[in-house]
């Protein structure tokens, strides 16, 4: 048996861990959603599942009915417009270069979210894996870090890059990713310390080296949190409009179009959340096992 096909990695590949099944083990949870049996009890949630959807549904509905306002009536807060004008959706191609600003904006989520994924999941496996003095206390001050605000590193951040003479350019925007990050850190490190330690320990012993050890063995067990963390940062960096701002120049006074470039550029996250849905729900619900 060679390094290149160890009983380990054969094992991940065809999914027979033991005899157990890892993609049916991160679906059968124990807990179960408390059922009202009574009607008055089923009846009673039903109304509050009606108003939590309402209240989530409402910006969206009052993006769509400002998105099909004449300008003066953009901000009346009526659901209703009381003059419909759907001709925004053609006008907006024309007065605002949405396919490029869409296009941008793909790149730079995809460029962001997959460092932050790569990087944050090999510092996790690091923690996960190997054990040294001193691990608890640097993955501690890793955790401290998130409790900076924002505030506080947004101007140190803004004078490195401005040293580096990339403002006005993406890097910044997805840049700082390359560096990992704490959160993504302690959510791949939770998952990698429920894989099989066994596993690792055979593939060592058939000459496996610790990249192969990440890339074919812990990788490929923890789709779902790269998933997760994957959705998270795309989800982050396509709403960081603070960045851009700071390190972009952009901006535009005719609110119809904004609105309507606002609903059409929500679809990619929609989109991608139900390409993922799967693996999202699975990682969380197996993160929630573990406690």
């Amino acid at each position: 048996m060679t390094a290149t096909q160890s009983p380990a990695m054969t094992a991940v590949a065809s999914g027979d861990l033991g005899g157990v099944d890892t993609k049916r083990s991160a679906r059968n949870g124990r807990g179960r959603w408390y059922r009202p049996r009574s009607v008055i009890g089923k009846v009673v949630q039903w109304i509050i599942l009606l108003a939590f959807t309402c209240m989530f549904l409402y910006p969206f509905v009052w993006l769509l009915a400002a998105s099909l306002k004449p300008r003066g009536q953009v901000f009346d807060n009526s659901l209703w417009p009381k003059t419909f004008q759907p001709q925004n959706y053609v006008a907006v191609w024309d007065q605002l270069p949405l396919l490029h600003w869409i296009f941008n904006s793909i790149i730079i989520a995809v460029l962001a979210a997959g460092l932050v994924a790569i990087s944050s999941s090999v510092v996790a496996f690091g923690f996960s894996y190997f054990k040294f003095p001193g691990r608890g206390l640097l993955f501690g001050i890793v955790l401290a870090t998130m409790m900076l605000p924002g505030a506080v590193t947004m101007v140190p951040q803004y004078l490195i890059w401005k040293q580096t003479g990339l403002l006005g350019t993406w890097a910044p925007l997805f840049g700082m990713n390359l560096f990992g990050s704490a959160f993504y850190i302690f959510l791949q490190r939770q998952f990698f310390l429920g894989l099989p330690r066994e596993l690792f320990e055979a593939a060592r012993l058939d000459g496996a080296n610790y990249w192969r050890l990440f890339t074919k063995i812990a990788m490929p067990l923890s789709i779902p949190s790269f998933v997760i963390v994957f959705i998270f940062e795309f989800q982050a960096s396509w709403n960081n409009f603070q960045g851009a701002l700071i390190y972009l120049n952009g901006g535009h006074g005719d609110y119809q179009y904004v609105m309507v470039a606002a609903l059409i550029v929500t679809l990619p996250m929609l989109i991608l959340f139900a390409f993922g849905q799967r693996y999202f729900i699975e990682g969380v619900a197996t993160q929630g096992r573990k406690g």
